[in-house]
C-alpha cells in the first residue's frame, strides 16, 4: 500500500517503512505525527484519488530526527564588472519514519 501525501508545499509518495526527510516540523524526536493530506491511496489496482483529499485517510508516522541539509553555495559574478556576490543556504529538515497508512477504516502496519 502507498500514498501520496502533502506537506510543507511539497507531495511524497510514501508506503509503509519508508524513511524519508521532509520541511521542518516542530515536534520532538519519538513524536507521533498524523498527517492529514492525503492526496491519493493505492494498492494494487485499487487507487482512490481526493478531491483534493482522500476523505478518513491519514498517515501516521515517527520522527526520527531534525538536521540540516547539505550547503548550497550560491555564486553571483557580473563579467567585465568585477562585482561577485557570495551566499549560502542550509535547509531546515525533520526525518520521519512511515508507520501505518490508514484508508478510510482499514489500517495496515507494517511489521
Amino acid at each position: 500500500m502507498y500514498a501520496v501525501i502533502k506537506t510543507g508545499g511539497k507531495q511524497y509518495r510514501v508506503a509503509n517503512g519508508e524513511k524519508l526527510k521532509i520541511e521542518q516540523i516542530p515536534a520532538e524526536v519519538g513524536a507521533e505525527l498524523t498527517l492529514d493530506q492525503v492526496l491519493m491511496v493505492g494498492e494494487g489496482d485499487t487507487v482512490s484519488i481526493g478531491t483534493p483529499v482522500v476523505a478518513g485517510a491519514s498517515v501516521k508516522a515517527t520522527v526520527l530526527s531534525q538536521g540540516r541539509h547539505d550547503k548550497v553555495r550560491i555564486f553571483k559574478m557580473r563579467r567585465r564588472k568585477h562585482s561577485q556576490k557570495h551566499q549560502g543556504h542550509r535547509q531546515n529538515y525533520t526525518e520521519i519514519r512511515i508507520d501505518a497508512i490508514v484508508d478510510g477504516a482499514t489500517p495496515v502496519v507494517s511489521d
